[in-house]
């Protein structure tokens, strides 16, 4: 067990404690993209979701919640991103926009576990975040947030449904979009462990903002040059003798 803000490992090289004040996150792992501005406390958010691509979107709607502010680019005091896990194409936008804002500007990132974000937004005390991660698997890891502060109980891993990591005790909200996909092999998994289903819930820019901001405080953002996707595995398709395997066509 070890607190957490990002669900991922530390990155070793640092960019110094900040005291935020002015915080801009992109989040792009999933189907929903957002932006958010976090501002003395306050959080803005833009979202969507989108089938393809994305990358037409998050910088004009970067804009847009700067302009709604009065704020221009060079007010802000960091950056944060959703780094993963989630889908790679989306990872890679959210982080090059990220690292290409901190180069310019010479800012301070936060890479943001998206488990984490998608936990943290849920605002109860136990959460198992489970993403779709295709090819039969799901992203999941485990959380219990008390007064703020994150516990990471079970580490984000990549795995078939029905090998999850079993969390202790009772009382965990599971949430995302992998138990849309595979609800039944997880609860039947997961027994009396599970008390409630959203799986309707995914990753937000708001929470990967609220994170940012926390791991910027703690002195754990990265130069931007150190600011990586988290991906947790490396394959990204099933070859065609896998698909032929489970049943699936040329």
């Amino acid at each position: 067990m070890r607190a957490t803000g990002i669900g991922r490992p530390r990155a070793e090289h640092g960019a110094g404690r900040i005291l935020p004040v002015k915080l801009l996150a992109f989040e792009a792992s999933t189907r929903r993209l957002s932006v958010a501005l976090w501002q003395e406390g306050k959080v803005t958010e833009i979202a969507a979701e989108v089938k393809n691509g994305g990358s037409e979107w998050l910088l004009p709607w970067a804009d847009d919640l700067l302009r709604q502010h009065g704020l221009r680019v060079r007010d802000l005091d960091g950056l944060a991103f959703g780094a993963g896990p989630g889908a790679f194409t989306g990872l890679r936008l959210a982080c090059g926009i990220a690292q290409g804002l901190a180069l310019a500007l010479a800012l301070p990132v936060a890479p943001v576990g998206t488990l984490a974000a998608l936990a943290y937004g849920a605002k109860k005390t136990r959460v198992l975040a489970c993403l779709d991660a295709r090819m039969g698997e799901v992203y999941v890891a485990a959380y219990e947030i008390v007064a703020g502060c994150m516990q990471e109980m079970l580490p984000p891993r990549v795995g078939a449904p029905e090998t999850v990591d079993l969390p202790a005790g009772e009382g965990w909200l599971g949430v995302g979009d992998g138990f849309a996909s595979h609800g039944e092999i997880l609860a039947a998994r997961l027994g009396r462990r599970l008390s409630e289903r959203r799986p309707e819930m995914l990753p937000t820019a708001a929470a990967v903002a609220e994170l940012g901001h926390l791991m910027l405080t703690r002195g754990e953002g990265v130069l931007a040059t150190h600011a990586l996707p988290f991906y947790v595995r490396d394959k990204v398709a099933l070859t065609v003798s896998e698909r032929l395997a489970q049943g699936g066509s040329k």
